[in-house]
């Protein structure tokens, strides 16, 4: 697996965490269930989980906000984030049409492992993967979305065509799954700030690496175009971690600044794209079902500026790791998706 930092390519000032990864916030761990096969109907999908406090989510929950950038797209379980301000379960990332299934399965798994004290609302994306993937054969079951939470490890996370990323497309080019972190160094102390992003939207000429207009340079003369008359611009989905004492209304505004990275790579939030950005922080405990008054700290706003930062270099590296980790695929009636070319980028930003 090749990643942006592999070709050269450092994005922004601050520190990374160790592995570059969402995986840098403590307790948070990832997991792929990924789906490649041609028979009886081509599959090119899969499921991607998200799970804080190493799987202790459903019983400690977290502050959790969001992000609406471009709102044609969905995310389950909005409303009762607004209302609590909490997230208590696994975040689940998977194609369009298979939303409601990732969503039932994370309920399933808590009922089946007595996990629950009353009910669950959890947060399941989506992207759309019909390109690529025969999206109308549902391929994705309770069972994958199950297996992908009892995947999930800390460690160095998979990148490009897996998990929910497997028919994903990126600036025309290949895309998928991609990851970074950044260490945020507050008056408070240091902070790590993860993003985990599934990368489905943008024009090839608005792409840009680190600054450098890639994209006008790697034209569709060069490296084709998936298909003809392709709406390249569909969606985007950030998740974002961090292990900083921050209240919803903070995590709100971490989720915003996704908005940053995201813009610097070239994603202008068109009107068919879904981009939808979620921020949780696990610097608070939440115990379920508390039998008295919580104990927070909170992050003073002041200090959060570093935090922001982190959230738009972390963005825009992770956008990028997924370009750099996807590979060529063929899919649904055989169309082609071609990664961006690692010879070719070197090339480039070595000349800028």
């Amino acid at each position: 697996m090749t990643r942006a930092r592999d070709l050269g390519i450092a994005i922004g000032d601050l520190p990374t965490g160790p592995l570059n990864a969402i995986t840098d916030v403590p307790g948070v761990l990832v997991g792929h269930t990924t789906l490649i096969y041609d028979q009886p109907r081509v599959a090119r999908t899969g499921v991607t989980m998200i799970v804080p406090r190493d799987g202790g989510i459903w019983s400690d929950h977290a502050f959790a906000a969001y992000h609406v950038y471009n709102g044609n797209g969905e995310m389950t379980g909005l409303p009762w984030i607004d209302e609590s301000g909490m997230i208590g379960a696994p975040i689940g990332i998977t194609n369009t049409h298979q939303v409601g299934v990732v969503r039932d399965a994370i309920i399933r798994y808590a009922v089946d492992r007595e996990l629950y004290e009353s009910f669950f609302l959890p947060v399941v994306a989506e992207t759309y993967d019909g390109h690529l993937n025969d999206i109308g054969a549902f391929h994705v079951t309770t069972e994958h979305a199950i297996a992908a939470i009892d995947a999930a490890r800390g460690g160095a996370v998979a990148e490009g065509n897996v998990g929910g990323g497997t028919g994903m497309n990126c600036h025309e080019f290949k895309g998928g799954i991609g990851t970074a972190s950044r260490v945020a160094q507050t008056q408070s102390g240091p902070f790590t700030v993860g993003v985990l992003v599934q990368t489905n939207y943008g024009l090839r000429g608005d792409l840009r690496v680190d600054g450098v207009p890639v994209g006008r340079l790697i034209g569709p003369e060069v490296v084709p175009t998936p298909w003809p008359r392709h709406d390249s611009s569909s969606s985007i989905i950030v998740i974002i971690a961090t292990d900083a004492p921050l209240l919803p209304v903070q995590c709100r505004r971490l989720a915003q600044r996704a908005t940053t990275g995201l813009a610097r790579v070239g994603g202008y939030g068109h009107n068919s794209s879904g981009d939808i950005f979620l921020a949780f922080a696990t610097g608070n405990h939440l115990p379920a079902g508390p039998a008295g008054p919580y104990n927070l700290r909170m992050l003073p706003h002041e200090q959060i500026d570093p935090l922001f930062h982190g959230v738009a270099e972390a963005t825009e590296e992770a956008i990028l790791n997924a370009l750099c980790a996807a590979e060529t695929i063929t899919g649904f009636q055989g169309r082609v998706s071609r990664a961006l070319p690692h010879d070719l980028l070197r090339e480039i930003m070595a000349g800028r």
